[in-house]
């Protein structure tokens, strides 16, 4: 069976350089908050181009801390795509926000920057973009729009480490931005973690505070805060893998063209790279799109090959969100039913890709 994604291969590729970190962080006899986590912050807003870097303890609690940081409360509303994993949207609901829900673009799958503003009223604070499977959003016409409204710009980046828009990477283009270190994550720990990157000061300083309950000096408590800190053994592992992710997204960005210039099924929608600019996608997922999706997931695991679906369910068809159930969706709906993402990471071989590509074509 080709596996949908080899965690296990991945990190042992690194393991030597991991266990010597992680021995320093054993005899270091500091354990929350110390010097590996200050190292990963350092390299990774160095690397994301951003002033700062707070790490927490994952993604969800990245876009829950920057909301509140910002303020948003109950009575505002925070523009988010539709076609998103849960999380995002989440973020907005425990901050007791209002998600006002806006159609992706249905060949890149990210927000549809010309549904944006049809969406935007007096309640309107702040629009949260994602980065879905690895490809950038068109930022330019989301950053004008929030420039003319006043708006934060909140940047979900759990799926796209180092993928650029412009020559800058995502994390740095709006006011802050959110990643997520999930292990299957294109940078993964092992385990949960997440980071919040900014070039806002006031902002920084006092996530920094929010994610330790609310201090930045022990037993001094200047806001009610949460316990959401990166572990120093997660920023270890991550700071021994950050220098190899341009390389492993340039992995998949060499599979992903294989992918798109050798698969040739008229069933098959592929995906698209919307600007042009290889750097813009880092390929988290290479997802394609079948009215027979089902069919072809069950015909794949036949040929020993593992797929996955993100996502089946959309947010507002699900349970926790019972409230949106009469609303429609058409273009996210449609998505949903359709798509299927097939193996791709850095420590594929070459034979497997080329096997994947003859089963789809024999489809």
């Amino acid at each position: 069976m080709i596996p949908f994604l080899d965690l296990k291969k991945i990190n042992l590729r690194h393991k030597e350089e991991i266990l010597q970190r992680l021995d320093r962080f054993l005899h270091s006899g500091w354990y929350i908050l110390g010097k590996e986590v200050e190292e990963f912050e350092r390299k990774f807003q160095e690397y994301c181009g951003t002033e700062y870097c707070v790490g927490v303890a994952n993604a969800l609690d990245a876009l829950t801390l920057i909301l509140r940081a910002y303020g948003i409360k109950e009575g505002d509303e925070v523009i988010v795509p539709s076609n998103t994993y849960i999380a995002t949207i989440l973020a907005i609901s425990a901050n007791r926000a209002t998600p006002v829900l806006v159609e992706p673009n249905i060949s890149t799958y990210n927000i549809d920057p010309a549904k944006i503003e049809e969406k935007i009223t007096k309640r309107t604070k702040a629009i949260m973009v994602v980065h879905l499977y690895g490809q950038s959003c068109n930022m330019s016409p989301v950053i004008e729009i929030a420039k003319r409204y006043n708006l934060k710009v909140i940047e979900d980046c759990a799926q796209a480490h180092g993928a650029m828009y412009k020559k800058k990477r995502v994390g740095s283009l709006g006011d802050a931005g959110a990643f997520s270190f999930y292990p299957g994550k294109n940078l993964g720990a092992l385990g949960d973690g997440g980071a919040v990157t900014t070039n806002d000061k006031s902002l920084y300083e006092k996530i920094k505070a929010l994610r330790n309950y609310g201090s930045h000096k022990k037993y001094e408590n200047i806001y009610k805060g949460v316990n959401s800190r990166l572990d120093e053994l997660h920023a270890a592992v991550l700071s021994a893998k950050l220098k190899y992710l341009d390389e492993d997204n340039q992995k998949r960005r060499e599979i992903a063209d294989y992918y798109l210039k050798n698969i040739k099924n008229e069933k098959i929608i592929l995906p698209i790279v919307e600007s042009g600019d290889p750097l813009s996608h880092v390929w988290h997922s290479f997802v394609i799109r079948t009215q027979d999706r089902d069919s072809l997931q069950k015909y794949l695991f036949e040929k020993g090959i593992q797929t996955l679906i993100h996502y089946p369910i959309p947010t507002h068809k699900q349970e926790a969100y019972r409230e949106w159930r009469d609303q429609s969706y058409p273009i996210s709906e449609m998505i949903h039913r359709q798509v299927l993402s097939i193996p791709i990471s850095p420590v594929m071989e070459f034979e497997e890709v080329a096997y994947i590509v003859e089963a789809i074509n024999g489809y």
